[in-house]
């Protein structure tokens, strides 16, 4: 099954999967929302440049992408971070872990991986 993921620097992909980060921080917005079934993709080091992959990957959740709007300081809690001005805030909705995280490529941006339905919550 072809699906839509995010890569998330570690621990950030965990703290999502947790329930404990309910906000991802972004410069960019994605083509349209919601999102409906976006796989999150932990991995250790931030893909900074066009192309960049990191072949480390782990999928770590399922979630939905509810809304996307500029981030504000009592936002910070949500998001796990510190706030810094001018960057979006994405809302991060329904959750579903993955019991048995399974490695998978991390990629820049969104990007597409083609799972076996099993594997997925």
């Amino acid at each position: 099954m072809k699906i839509k993921a995010l890569s998330v620097v570690a621990p950030w992909g965990t703290r999502i999967a947790h329930g404990e980060k309910t906000l991802e921080i972004r410069s960019w917005r994605p083509g349209s929302v919601p999102i409906e079934r976006l796989l999150i993709v932990e991995n250790n080091r931030r893909l900074t440049h066009a192309g960049d992959i990191d072949p480390d990957g782990r999928a770590v959740a399922m979630v939905r992408i509810g809304d996307i709007h500029e981030w504000t300081r009592e936002e910070a809690d949500a998001a796990c971070s510190t706030f810094e001005p001018g960057w979006l805030a994405w809302t991060i909705e329904k959750v579903q872990p993955i019991a048995h995280p399974f490695p998978v490529v991390a990629a820049r941006r969104i990007y597409e991986l083609d799972i076996q339905d099993e594997l997925l919550p």
